[in-house]
């Protein structure tokens, strides 16, 4: 048995239940949706009668409350130490807000030219960087937990101002630049806009109020020990309760067109796979450490598929294509980025090692 293999076994033996068998949790939670859907016939009437505007109030309380946990996590008085990593910084901003989008547009249109709505629901993803599950793959590849938090807090702040004008620019700007409509829905800039401001802006207001309301009453040790340990693992409850009931919205269509599932699945493995490999290479060649090249690497492959469900149901509704482009997203981000974190520690054995003499 290698040396990367007995680490990555020895840290997820450390997870609990629900996080080491996420897969598993989204794969039932998909399969439960699709047969509540044909089991009650009713309940799609129900979901769009429990509803403010185009969303779900069930699936509104869902997506809010699966943020709301990962937000309170994140480690916002470490933000000033960012002066110590602008280089560093440097990079992360360009992996994330730059290459990222881009390499997910391409493929978006080589994957999936015929089909603008699950073509719209991958852009929407690439768009949304990663705040959450990236603190577990950072942890499982040994990287720099101190930085990625910093990482996750500023990812924060800049999705909030960021979002909207990127997602107005891929869908709308560079696509006409070819004489391609962008989408077959027609959308507005404040649609994004108020779809992030609910959906990111109220869990982070509340993540942050939570956070330095009671680490100032009750401590730092109390909040990181006993209440994110109780309170952390409340957002999978969300994400699952979210999944099984758009995938009762949406499971006559899974069945009825697999294909188009497995064409948006091939797209989001080629785009997990290609962010890896770049991030790591453009890290090594910056000479970064490991620890900080394993950080940068898995922030810029992941994705903030709670982020991107959450604006596809408010833009395009529970029932769209995009909706079901960005639910697939974590089905396939969860066992890839597993698959990466072996091979983030086989490059640190074979390239990062120290040389012992004989």
């Amino acid at each position: 048995m290698t040396t990367a293999h007995t680490e990555t076994r020895n840290v997820i033996s450390q997870l609990s239940t629900m996080d080491r068998f996420l897969p598993l949790w989204i794969f039932l939670a998909m399969i439960l949706g699709i047969g509540l859907g044909y089991a009650v016939p009713g309940i799609k009437t129900v979901f769009n009668t429990l509803s403010i505007g185009t969303v779900s109030l069930p699936i509104a309380i869902g997506l809010l409350w699966m943020m709301y946990p990962v937000l309170a996590k994140v480690k916002y008085e470490e933000l000033s130490k960012i002066s110590g990593a602008v280089k560093q910084f440097g990079v992360s901003l360009t992996l994330n807000w730059l290459i990222g989008p881009i390499i997910m547009f391409v493929l978006a249109w080589v994957f999936l030219p015929d089909l603008p709505g699950y073509r719209t629901g991958l852009i929407i993803t690439g768009l949304a960087r990663c705040i959450a599950m990236v603190l577990i793959w950072n942890m499982l590849a040994g990287g720099d937990s101190e930085y990625c938090a910093v990482l996750v807090a500023l990812n924060s702040v800049f999705q909030i101002i960021m979002y909207s004008p990127l997602a107005y620019f891929y869908l709308y700007i560079v696509p006409s630049w070819f004489g391609v409509k962008g989408t077959a829905v027609d959308i507005s800039m404040w649609d994004i806009a108020k779809s992030v401001l609910i959906f990111l802006g109220i869990p982070l207001a509340a993540g942050i109020l939570t956070r330095f309301t009671l680490l100032k009453s009750k401590g730092a040790e109390w909040y990181d020990a006993k209440f994110m340990p109780r309170l952390g693992p409340t957002a999978l409850i969300g994400l699952l309760f979210t999944i099984v009931v758009m995938f009762s919205m949406q499971g006559d269509k899974i069945l009825a067109q697999p294909l188009d599932v497995a064409r948006v699945a091939l797209p989001l493995i080629v785009y997990f796979a290609v962010m890896f490999v770049v991030s790591f290479a453009i890290s090594t060649a910056m000479k970064f450490s490991y620890e900080m090249a394993a950080t940068q690497s898995f922030t810029a492959a992941s994705n903030n598929f709670e982020l991107a469900i959450a604006v596809a149901i408010g833009t395009f509704t529970i029932a769209s294509q995009e909706a079901l482009a960005t639910v697939i997203g974590p089905l396939i981000e969860v066992p890839v980025l597993i698959g990466l974190v072996y091979v983030a520690l086989w490059i640190k054995q074979r390239f990062f090692a120290p040389v012992v003499s004989v």
